[in-house]
């Protein structure tokens, strides 16, 4: 039998398997217009049918948004807008964000962990003010398994520690950079393990299509999906096709298993030397 990272390398070198250059802005992995295979047809109803989908040129973050990061956001926009739901859940156990006279400091040791708590209307605030905005459901997937129909960012090995923070005990996250080695074929890192993460996609049965209906999640009407894995779920669960979602409450909550990133349509320039805009 051939080892598989022996076996990548053969195809790589016989051209029949493609690894997507990688572009990255400031932090921001560049996600390439092409077709991808979404879904599976050998798991839970929701996932069916596997299809196949064409997604349009996007940027997505490469790690997941801090403590710190939204500790600032916080204070340049407060806790809520007026009139406006709830961006955090401060008073939940499980937060790691904290006022220190009038700011709100993420606590020691906790800067660079995802940041827990934001509700659904928190992330998209938070995405907004950085000029970005939430992934789709389809943008997710796609960022997290490239155009091969891998079960895994990293591949098709079973998941162990080293690829990704899952197994643990209750809120027992870690640093978003901290397994580099589980990144996506577009760079994009801790997809799967540390936190599942906020979408902007209302859940719909597949076959996925962004023009009925299901694109964008406003908070009115629908359930929100949530995509990824948790720090907290057993390594079964583990997979870039499962599907969650919360309806209108728990999408106004916080969670100590939901974090997010954000994306952005925007064309971030030429890339320089080092991978920033030119």
């Amino acid at each position: 039998m051939i080892p598989v990272g022996r076996f990548v390398v053969t195809l790589m070198a016989a051209g029949l398997l493609a690894i997507p250059a990688l572009a990255t802005a400031d932090g921001i992995m560049l996600i390439r217009a092409g077709a991808f295979w979404m879904g599976r047809d050998d798991g839970p109803p929701d996932e069916a049918p596997r299809h196949r989908l064409y997604v349009r040129d996007f940027w997505l973050e490469r790690h997941k948004v801090t403590n710190a990061e939204f500790a600032l956001f916080l204070n340049a926009t407060g806790l809520r807008p007026p009139g406006g739901e709830r961006r955090y859940d401060e008073d939940d156990a499980d937060a790691r964000i904290h006022r220190s006279g009038s700011r709100w400091v993420a606590d020691p040791g906790f800067e660079r962990h995802p940041v827990v708590e934001v509700s659904w209307f928190g992330a998209r605030d938070y995405c907004v003010r950085t000029g970005r905005r939430l992934p789709t459901e389809a943008e997710w997937e796609k960022a997290a398994r490239g155009d091969d129909h891998r079960p895994y960012p990293w591949g098709f090995a079973a998941p162990a520690p080293h690829l990704a923070v899952f197994g643990r005990v209750y809120n027992a996250t870690e640093s978003t950079d901290s397994r580099p080695a589980g990144a996506s074929p577009y760079g994009v890192e801790d997809m799967l393990g540390n936190l599942r993460e906020w979408t902007a996609t209302i859940l719909r049965p597949y076959p996925y299509r962004s023009d009925d209906g299901r694109e964008p999640y406003t908070g009115a009407t629908g359930r929100v999906v949530v995509r990824g894995a948790s720090h907290d779920d057993p390594a079964d669960s583990l997979g870039v096709t499962r599907r969650r979602s919360y309806d209108r409450r728990g999408a106004d909550a916080g969670h100590h298993f939901v974090g997010f990133r954000c994306a952005t349509s925007e064309d971030l320039g030429e890339m320089a030397p080092g991978g920033r805009p030119r």
